[in-house]
């Protein structure tokens, strides 16, 4: 596995994360959150998180982006902003030739803390230890970014297990 950007989608606030394997496993190369204004419209606020991600990509050379579904529903207005900015996320990686991994909420959950309805706090924690930080990540979007990212990592070793079952002829 290589190196991911993790994203956590949202208009006001798109979490972050780049991680790459490492000998004593993944490491944070750089996070950060992309924050835009409530009273900026909407089309430019699509333009900055297109803007900001497509620098982030050709400053990290992710081999791979991985991006967190959505899977429930609030307020119809915040659901249909962020469901755009998901697709500028999408556009960008797209645009950069990338591969996107998409993962619901409970996939990341599982895969990080064994459990699907781990709270928040539990996921911060264990991202926290499994990339060897001090303190927890913050904000909370940019912590969501780097489990989504080590979600993908882990699935990427899964996935490659498989490969290597089928060319050796296991099943």
């Amino acid at each position: 596995m290589s190196r991911v950007l993790g994203i956590d989608p949202g208009v006001s606030e798109t979490g972050w994360a780049v991680l790459e394997p490492g000998d004593g496993g993944p490491r944070l190369v750089d996070s950060g959150c992309l924050k835009t204004s409530p009273r900026t419209p909407l089309a430019e606020r699509l333009r900055i998180i297109h803007q900001a991600l497509s620098a982030i990509l050709k400053d990290h050379a992710p081999a791979s982006v991985a991006v967190e579904e959505m899977f429930f529903v609030q307020i119809a207005h915040t659901v249909r902003a962020t469901l755009q900015a998901r697709g500028v996320v999408l556009l960008a990686a797209a645009q950069a030739g990338l591969e996107v991994r998409e993962y619901n909420p409970r996939q990341v959950k599982m895969a990080i803390t064994g459990s699907g309805s781990a709270a928040k706090a539990q996921m911060q924690r264990m991202t926290q230890v499994a990339l060897k930080l001090a303190e927890p990540m913050r904000p909370d979007d940019t912590a969501d970014a780097a489990a989504i990212a080590l979600c993908h990592m882990r699935a990427g070793r899964i996935r490659g297990l498989r490969v290597l079952d089928r060319v050796g002829g296991r099943k």
